[in-house]
């Protein structure tokens, strides 16, 4: 579909790094900085005008979009999820887009596992350095996990709503969003709008007022 939906198989290549080492506040740090220096070029700004909790509010939704969405194409395709760790992921560094990521074994769970072995498993982990560090509230980083799951359904088929309707019933991504007529409405923001220029996302509570 596109690259948000892909892991490719992991070949032992050199560049890539274990998906643990994103759980490092000095890696994710790292990563907020490139992420910002790119932002920055792309929107022809100093990078001392992009908050760097902004930054890392918009990377984590990224991130997050990585990490849910080829999961949620295989329950809805299969109704079974790949049976991944997050010793199982490996990322590489690129300057700017989706994150690539690659997995190892080939195992599989069954669908109603996803938010166990995907939120809960992978998601989690990530959300918590990332609040840790750049001192971000658990609403807004839970409110961009909602989202990144809006943005995968809504490129799926129809049955994909239901199972992000009962995603988003357990903490702790209750509160944050809602399904509403094929889509996600956020309770919360992500932040972007504090980029120069950047606007609001489709999903935003801020379209709201």
């Amino acid at each position: 579909m596109n690259p948000y939906f892909v892991w490719e198989p992991h070949d032992g290549g050199p560049s890539w790094r274990p998906f643990p080492q994103l759980l490092s506040p000095d890696v994710a740090a790292s990563r907020v900085a490139a992420s910002r220096a790119a932002l920055a070029g792309m929107f022809g700004l100093e990078v001392s005008a992009l908050p760097e909790r902004v930054v890392a509010s918009v990377l984590l939704l990224g991130y997050a979009s990585r990490l849910v969405s080829p999961p949620l194409a295989r329950a809805l395709d299969s109704g079974s999820i790949p049976a991944v760790t997050p010793e199982d992921l490996w990322w590489r560094e690129v300057p700017g887009g989706p994150l690539p990521m690659a997995v190892s074994g080939s195992g599989s769970r069954p669908a109603g596992e996803f938010f166990d072995v995907v939120v809960l498993g992978l998601v989690e982990p990530l959300v918590s350095v990332f609040g840790e560090r750049f001192r971000l509230s658990p609403h807004v980083l839970w409110g961009n996990v909602a989202s990144a799951l809006g943005g995968a359904a809504g490129q799926l088929s129809a049955g994909a709503w239901p199972i992000v309707a009962g995603l988003l019933e357990r903490a702790p991504l209750r509160g944050m969003a809602d399904v509403r007529g094929g889509r996600v409405q956020r309770r919360n923001c992500c932040l972007y709008y504090r980029v120069p220029g950047g606007g609001t996302c489709g999903d935003c509570v801020l379209n709201l007022r």
